[in-house]
């Protein structure tokens, strides 16, 4: 990501942080659960990366999920996210297993191979087509052999009616308050390098949802 789409990125998340875990509650939640707990699946003593962590909520579901012996790190473009998240897990019993900072998703500052598995939710899609490719290199770089990444991204599969027209005129008109385009994850993955090991296409207001979960090949 450029300086400046960073800056701007940055900018317009500071400006939602403060009511960005209600508005993704509302609309993202039962699509997130789903991913962890029937797609990834995470199990004690992991160490699981969330880039682009928002409001915290799935930082703290992940934390509860590892255990005492795992850690679960986090990296998000917006000082308001970093400091709604660390609201979020304030005395929530498990901040200990839970390190977060600002930081940019094309040029994470992690050692190679220190993750089991990669959880990103409605965050690939915010990326520009030619900054995905990056992102999904540096997972691959920061994830174990045989480690896992799981994917939940709005879809551009399924037909292109009048829900999908209306939700892409939106996105194009408000990019800052619908910021979620439809993208196609698996291929996304696939074209990346990582193997599909599991799929669920979902719908969220006739909108379809993929969730995808692979590994490097």
């Amino acid at each position: 990501m450029s300086v400046e789409q960073s800056e701007a990125a940055r900018a317009s998340y500071n400006r939602m942080s403060r009511v960005y875990g209600l508005l993704s509650n509302s609309s993202e939640k039962k699509f997130v659960e789903v991913a962890i707990r029937q797609v990834l699946e995470p199990r004690d003593g992991e160490v699981i990366l969330e880039p682009g962590f928002g409001a915290g909520q799935v930082l703290l579901a992940l934390a509860r999920m590892v255990g005492p012996t795992g850690r679960v790190c986090g990296i998000d473009v917006s000082d308001g996210m970093v400091a709604a998240a660390r609201r979020r897990l304030a005395g929530s019993g498990v901040e200990d297993r839970v390190e977060i900072r600002r930081g940019d998703a094309s040029s994470m500052p992690y050692a190679d191979a220190t993750f089991d598995a990669v959880f990103m939710s409605f965050t690939l899609e915010l990326f520009p087509d030619d900054e995905i490719p990056v992102v999904l290199s540096e997972c691959r770089r920061v994830l174990e052999p045989g480690g896992r990444i799981c994917v939940a991204s709005m879809s551009a599969r399924g037909k292109n009616g009048l829900m999908m027209r209306s939700y892409v005129w939106a996105h194009r008109r408000f990019p800052h308050f619908v910021d979620c385009r439809p993208i196609f994850a698996r291929k996304t993955l696939e074209d990346a390098g990582f193997e599909v090991l599991d799929e669920k296409l979902l719908s969220m207001w006739g909108l379809p949802v993929e969730i995808v979960l692979g590994r490097p090949k």
